[in-house]
């Protein structure tokens, strides 16, 4: 049998090809690949996570590790592991809870905190589920803690 391989083109409806994913996009995802593999070989989360908030600039490491403080503090519970190479809390089944985005990890403004859909935050028909955070002032860090604690409540 011949091998009928032809090669694979990306291409729009108007037959322009597409710009794919961005540099800083293919770069989450090879940094998620390589988390899995992790994973499958039982690394230590923690430590995970700990080395890519040294890796952080000076005022997302700051933030990061503050975070990391009231988050294990609120709910020792959550594991702490990498997902798409920045911090983050999951729970018993795996599933990350709440994360921290780095604001030099997009090139943006401001850092996030942000739950995901497993986080007990349900309130009427719409609530907040991701926080933009400049710095963290002591009442910033007490509504951290008391949202961690009803995100996994």
């Amino acid at each position: 049998m011949k091998d009928t391989r032809k090669s694979a083109k990306s291409t729009t409806a108007t037959g322009k090809t597409s710009k794919g994913f961005s540099a800083e996009e293919r770069a989450a995802m090879k940094e998620r690949a390589q988390e899995l593999k992790a994973e499958e070989r039982r690394a230590d989360g923690e430590k995970a996570l700990l080395a890519k908030i040294a890796e952080m600039p000076k005022p997302d490491r700051v933030m990061a590790e503050r975070l990391h403080a009231i988050i294990t503090a609120s709910a020792p519970d959550l594991s702490p592991k990498t997902w798409y190479g920045m911090p983050a809390y999951a729970n018993e089944d795996g599933k990350v809870v709440c994360y921290f985005t780095a604001a030099s990890k997009f090139k943006s403004r401001y850092a996030t905190f942000g739950f995901n859909d497993d986080a007990n935050l349900d309130d009427g028909n719409m609530w907040p589920t991701s926080f933009a955070l400049t710095k963290l002032t002591a009442a910033d860090e007490a509504r951290i803690g008391a949202l961690v604690k009803q995100a996994v409540s």
